[in-house]
C-alpha cells in the first residue's frame, strides 16, 4: 500500500514519494506566540501530530520540524499593551502553547526552533537573495521582488496581475510592485533588534520558515504543513524566496488543514468566540477533544458545537468500557504474539490513513472493531479457553495500536474513568463499563430464554437514561438526551 497525500501545490491526491527513500522530512509551521492557543491551533498542531505518528508507525524515519515565532509585530504590539518585554513575553506563551499541547497528548517536534535562534541563517538567506537581484534595500528594510519569480502565485493560483493591493499586503511607496513583501524589517526605538548589513533590525514573517525550514532538512525536503489561512500569502511567498535563492524545488508537498467554526460561525475576535484550549480542557478529556478534532477528515471544515462534543465524549467512553470489559476477561496485559497488522480491521485502518490520511474513516473503522470484540466478548460463556482469550488479546491490541496513532487510548479504563469523576468534565452519573456489563448480561438471559431477567434489566438501563437497541450483529446503547 502506498500513501497519497493531497499536494495545494497541485490541487490533487498523488502518491507519497520521499526524496530519501524510507525517510520523510516535515516542516509545519508553528505559532507566533503573542496569545494563548485556541482550538483552531489545537486542530492544525493535532493533525499534524496524527501524521506524524503514522508516518512512524508505517516505518519511515521522520525528521519532524515545528517552529515558534517569537519576536514578531503582533508579539511587540501586546508586549507594550501589557508592559511587558516582547521576548520575555514569547517564552511565556511558548511554555504555555507546550502545557496546552502536552495536555493534549501531543508529541514534540524533533526540532523547535526559534527566530530568535536563527537570525544570522535569517540574514545569510536575505543577502543571497540580494546578491541574485532577488530583493533590495530601502532605507534600512530590504524587501523580496516577487517579479523576480516567474511562477509567483503557483501555491495560491493567484496571478500578479489580478491582485489588488491592500488585500492582505502591506502598502509600502517604496515597494517596486505591491505584493513585493519585507525580508528585514528596520527597528524602531524600544523594539528589539539585531545587527545587520543593512541597519538595525529584524526578519520579516516570511523569511523565518525559509532559513529555519532548510537549515535543519535541506532543499528540497519533503512536506511542508500549516493551517489554509497561510497559503497565502506566507507559503506562497516562502516559495518564491525559498526557490530564487536556491534555484531548486522548495518542498514537494504542501499540506493544509481545514478551520474550525463556533456554533456554525467563523472563529474570530471580532466575532468574540475566540475558544482557547485551556477552556476546552477544563469541560472536556483532553482524549474526547482528539476524537473530536479528528471526526473530519483533516482538509474539511469542522464545527465545534455541544452536541459534537458529548458524542465525542461518549465515543470515548464506550472505547475505554470495552477496553475494560477485555481485561476482566483476558487480564490487563497485552501479552499476546498476534500481530496488529493480522487483525482483520487493521488493513482498512491503514488503507484509511494512507489515503491522505483520514482520520474520520479510520475512526470509523476503529469503531467498528470495537463493536466486534464487544460482539465476541457478547458471545463468550464463563472464562473462554486459551485460544479465545488469546484472539481477544490480540483485537485489544489492534485497537490499542490503532489508538496510539490517534493519540488516544493512552490510560487504562480505571484511570480514564477516576480522572472523568474527579475532574467533573462531560457526564459523570454513568458507568459505560457497567452499562456493557449489564448489557452483556441481558444478552446471556436472552440466549438463555429467561426473558423476565433480560426484560428487568433493559428496566433498569431505562432507569440509567441508557437507551438500547438490538440488532443483528448485536445490541447497542446511547444516553437519553
Amino acid at each position: 500500500m502506498h500513501i497519497t497525500v493531497y499536494n495545494t501545490l497541485i490541487r490533487k491526491k498523488e502518491p507519497l514519494e520521499t526524496v530519501e527513500k524510507g525517510k520523510v522530512k516535515m516542516y509545519v509551521c508553528g505559532p507566533t506566540v503573542y496569545d494563548s492557543c485556541h482550538i483552531g491551533h489545537a486542530r492544525s498542531v493535532v493533525v499534524f501530530d496524527v501524521i506524524a505518528r503514522y508516518l512512524k508507525r508505517r516505518g519511515y524515519d521522520l525528521v519532524y520540524v515545528r517552529n515558534f515565532t517569537d519576536v514578531d509585530d503582533k508579539i511587540i504590539k501586546r508586549a507594550k499593551v501589557l508592559g511587558e518585554d516582547p521576548l520575555a513575553l514569547a517564552e511565556r506563551y511558548i511554555r504555555e502553547f507546550h502545557r496546552d499541547m502536552d495536555a493534549l497528548n501531543v508529541e514534540r517536534a524533533d526540532f523547535e526552533p526559534r527566530v530568535t535562534e536563527h537570525i544570522e541563517d535569517i540574514i545569510h538567506l536575505v543577502e543571497r537573495l540580494i546578491d541574485k537581484g532577488c530583493a533590495y534595500p530601502v532605507d534600512g528594510d530590504v524587501f523580496f521582488e516577487v517579479a523576480a519569480d516567474d511562477a509567483y502565485g503557483k501555491l495560491s493560483g493567484r496571478r500578479l496581475d489580478e491582485m489588488e493591493a491592500g488585500a492582505r499586503v502591506e502598502v509600502d511607496e517604496r515597494k517596486r510592485h505591491p505584493f513585493d513583501f519585507v525580508l528585514w524589517k528596520a527597528s524602531k526605538p524600544g523594539e528589539p533588534a539585531w545587527k545587520s548589513p543593512w541597519g538595525d533590525g529584524r526578519p520579516g514573517w516570511h523569511i523565518e520558515c525559509s532559513a529555519m525550514s532548510v537549515k535543519y532538512l535541506g532543499q528540497p525536503f519533503d512536506i511542508h504543513g500549516g493551517g489554509k489561512d497561510l497559503i497565502f500569502p506566507h507559503h506562497e511567498n516562502e516559495i518564491a524566496q525559498s526557490e530564487c535563492a536556491a534555484g531548486e524545488q522548495y518542498a514537494r508537498y504542501w499540506i493544509h488543514n481545514g478551520f474550525i467554526n463556533i456554533h456554525q460561525e467563523k472563529m474570530s475576535k471580532s466575532l468574540g468566540n475566540i475558544l482557547l484550549i485551556r477552556e476546552v480542557l477544563r469541560e472536556h478529556h483532553p482524549e474526547a477533544v482528539r476524537l473530536f478534532l479528528l471526526s473530519k477528515q483533516y482538509r474539511k471544515p469542522i464545527d465545534y458545537n455541544p452536541k459534537a462534543m458529548r458524542d465525542a465524549g461518549l465515543a470515548l467512553d464506550r472505547l475505554y468500557a470495552l477496553l475494560a470489559r477485555v481485561n476482566q476477561v483476558a487480564g490487563v496485559a497485552a501479552d499476546t504474539d498476534i500481530d496488529a497488522a493480522a487483525d482483520p480491521f487493521w488493513e482498512p485502518f491503514c488503507s484509511a490513513m494512507d489515503d491522505d490520511f483520514n482520520t474520520a474513516t479510520a475512526v470509523g473503522v476503529l469503531f467498528e472493531a470495537v463493536k466486534g470484540l464487544n460482539r465476541q466478548l457478547d458471545q463468550r460463556a464463563g472464562r473462554p479457553p486459551a485460544p479465545e482469550k488469546e484472539r481477544i488479546t490480540a483485537a485489544r491490541r489492534t485497537i490499542l495500536e490503532m489508538g496510539a496513532v490517534l493519540g488516544i487510548l493512552l490510560e487504562t479504563p480505571e484511570t480514564y474513568f477516576a480522572q472523568k469523576k474527579s475532574a467533573g468534565v462531560e457526564r459523570t452519573d454513568i458507568d459505560p463499563a457497567e452499562i456493557e456489563a449489564l448489557i452483556a448480561e441481558r444478552s446471556a438471559a436472552r440466549a438463555a430464554k429467561k426473558w423476565q431477567k433480560a426484560d428487568a434489566i433493559r428496566d433498569k438501563l431505562a432507569r440509567m437514561k441508557v437507551i438500547i437497541e438490538d440488532r443483528p450483529d448485536g445490541t447497542v446503547w446511547k444516553l437519553d438526551a
